[in-house]
């Protein structure tokens, strides 16, 4: 469930966005602890996935305030 859409970011409060980048974040630590003890490959989309996500949150947080 680490795959968030511009859209559904669009859509979402600014309340809500707050709450689910921190929730990607708390997924990005488990996955990176997974990595380092060595995870497997699957783990790996959804490292990709979760950093992506994280980046299309911010920037939209980031245009938002500069509007």
């Amino acid at each position: 469930m680490s795959h968030v859409t511009n859209r559904d970011i669009d859509n979402m409060s600014p309340e809500a966005r707050k709450s689910r980048l921190k929730e990607l974040r708390e997924e990005m630590l488990q996955l990176q602890s997974e990595k380092s003890m060595g995870g497997t490959a699957a783990n790996m989309g959804a490292y990709k996935a979760t950093r992506r996500s994280i980046a299309r949150m911010l920037t939209r947080m980031h245009q938002d305030r500069k509007e």
